[in-house]
């Protein structure tokens, strides 16, 4: 499908986002300062100077979107923008990989999206239309999705038959889940600590904290101390549950006939995420420790372009579902891989001095909890609470060496080499054979001691390295070897024979 030759502007309402956006602040402003004592004419004269702000701001919105347009020709789509200072970029269609749609709720109103098209490259490989009428969005990522190749490889896949089409849709009990996920929690917990400083002054000026404070030493100590902590838990909580509401609702994972993977998702915000399966080079099953304990996990893709420096920006952009069941996630991993199941045992178990490792390790952590004993012992705190505390963290760093070292393994399934490993963070990754380009074997000087060391197979997709640590030195080669066969035959030399003579 071929498209259109000439230059075109984007959508005209465009320009009413910016002006909106600056003015729905007013009101609520507005409100605050006639609270807080300031005379009707200051407000007036701050709304009239806001107003004034948004005037000029809506003349150079519209400057911009005037000597702005695009085209998306047989070859290239081009994007010309600025008044004084002017760009031209462009990007080869053979290049493009993913057409992203976003509309927040403002746009949403408009009926506009934005549209995100990116090759897959770091960098300054995206180029984004800000912003178009839905319809045409739509229009446009299908016709630069759509190529000959792609359509080509959705025919010889029609075999599959239910792996077409829709893989995986929210269902709205698994938003509990996110009430484990301790990312969230932290993220609720961030915008409260900001709005809570934007609004100290005026907090202290109500005597807010004098009151706090006065309640506080009302009650005894246990609770003044306990029901901070589980107001902290439970507002955590519910604000991960409100804010995965907002991130999932409507998820749905979808594979389409060019050969394209589609998440959509967003209550307010509205997303649409493309994933091209020929970018893809596995899967990851990560299960965090809380999400882990309610049986919960989370499938991210491993695709070239899509490392984990760009899904720091975006911690979703590379979420095949967010968290749900185990046994959900382990389905829709087996889907994505086109596999009949997601390996979750039959692993090959690591030597026993991984075990002991990782013991001396979580010993060595809480090694600063025994200063307890030693403080105890000279008389400055009571003896009784720190012979509790220092064997209860012991027992605890022991508890979490023997889990890690539990959740170790590697096997091979099919066509994709299966690693796991980690005991905060269990990740499960089935890399694809051909995407290994190369393997690392690293050994520390402790590592040397024991007989172990990392296999580190290198891939051009997601963090750049799949590590299986602590296999035994004698085998790490063999591993490798068996996964992608010839790949270090140049690099190996022949063992020295054996000599079986008796003398």
């Amino acid at each position: 499908m071929s498209g259109p030759v000439d230059w075109r502007r984007l959508d005209g309402r465009v320009v009413l986002v910016p002006v909106v956006l600056a003015l729905l602040p007013l009101v609520p402003t507005a409100a605050v300062m006639l609270v807080a004592g300031t005379k009707p004419a200051g407000v007036v004269v701050m709304a009239g100077i806001w107003a004034a702000c948004a005037a000029l701001l809506a003349v150079a919105t519209g400057l911009d979107w005037w000597f702005g347009s695009y085209r998306i020709g047989e070859e290239r789509v081009e994007l010309r923008k600025g008044v004084l200072s002017r760009s031209h970029r462009s990007l080869p269609r053979d290049r493009i990989r993913s057409v992203d749609l976003t509309a927040d709720p403002m746009h949403r109103v408009l009926g506009l999206s934005v549209v995100k098209i990116g090759t897959g490259a770091q960098g300054d490989g995206e180029l984004k239309l800000d912003a178009l009428a839905r319809s045409d969005a739509e229009r446009i990522r299908a016709a630069l999705l759509l190529r000959e190749s792609t359509a080509d490889g959705a025919a010889d896949d029609a075999s599959d038959g239910p792996r077409d089409g829709e893989l995986a849709r929210l269902r709205p009990v698994w938003l509990l889940y996110s009430g484990a996920t301790m990312s969230l929690i932290l993220a609720v917990w961030g915008a409260i600590a900001s709005a809570f400083g934007s609004f100290s002054e005026l907090l202290a000026k109500f005597g807010v904290y004098r009151l706090v404070g006065e309640e506080i030493r009302a009650v005894p100590l246990w609770l003044a101390i306990g029901a901070p902590v589980v107001a902290v838990v439970l507002i955590g909580v519910l604000g991960s549950l409100l804010l995965s509401v907002e991130l999932w609702w409507g998820f749905t994972l979808t594979r389409e006939s060019t050969g394209t993977l589609r998440v959509r998702r967003g209550l307010f915000t509205q997303r649409s995420i493309s994933l091209e399966e020929s970018r893809l080079r596995g899967v990851e099953l990560a299960e965090p420790l809380l999400l882990r304990w309610v049986g919960g996990a989370r499938t991210n893709a491993i695709a070239t372009g899509l490392s984990d420096a760009e899904g720091g920006k975006q911690p979703d952009a590379k979420t095949l579902l967010p968290p749900a069941p185990r046994a959900e996630a382990r389905r829709v991993a087996a889907e994505v891989l086109r596999e009949e199941n997601f390996p979750a045992d039959g692993f090959t178990a690591h030597p026993r001095a991984a075990l002991r490792r990782r013991i001396t390790w979580g010993l060595l952590v809480a090694l600063p909890f025994a200063a307890a004993a030693v403080v105890a012992v000279l008389g400055w705190i009571p003896f009784a609470p720190a012979a509790a505390v220092v064997p209860s963290v012991a027992l605890l760093a022991i508890a979490f060496g023997v889990d890690a070292y539990r959740n170790l393994g590697h096997r091979p399934h099919g066509a994709y080499l299966v690693g796991r490993r980690g005991t905060g963070l269990r990740r499960t990754v089935a890399l694809r054979r051909d995407g290994i380009i190369g393997w690392r074997f690293e050994q520390s000087v402790f590592q040397r001691r024991s007989g172990l060391l990392d296999v580190v197979a290198t891939t051009a997709a997601g963090s750049g390295r799949c590590t299986i640590p602590d296999v035994r030195a004698g085998n790490g080669l063999l591993l490798a070897e068996e996964a992608v066969p010839g790949l270090l035959t140049p690099f190996l030399e022949p063992a020295p024979p054996i000599n079986t003579r008796e003398e």
